[in-house]
């Protein structure tokens, strides 16, 4: 497995530029994501892999009801 993290950073409609979702599987084989928004500690969760998918499907459907095609 691929030893890297991804940082996605929050909209313009986050009025902070400090806000950014870490994403990364930790030691434990589980799905680290962390939150944090520059003004209070980070707020984390570790999901196992059946819950990841189900957040991913989640994820995918609320995309599709957003409409265009922007990316």
């Amino acid at each position: 497995m691929a030893n890297t993290k991804l940082i996605f950073y929050g909209t313009d409609n986050s009025n902070s530029k400090d806000h950014e979702l870490e994403c990364y599987c930790n030691i434990d084989q589980d799905i680290y994501i962390s939150i944090d928004t520059g003004d209070m500690p980070p707020s984390w969760i570790c999901l196992d892999k059946p819950t990841a998918i189900k957040l991913v499907k989640n994820l995918k459907s609320e995309i599709n009801n957003i409409g265009g095609d922007d990316e």
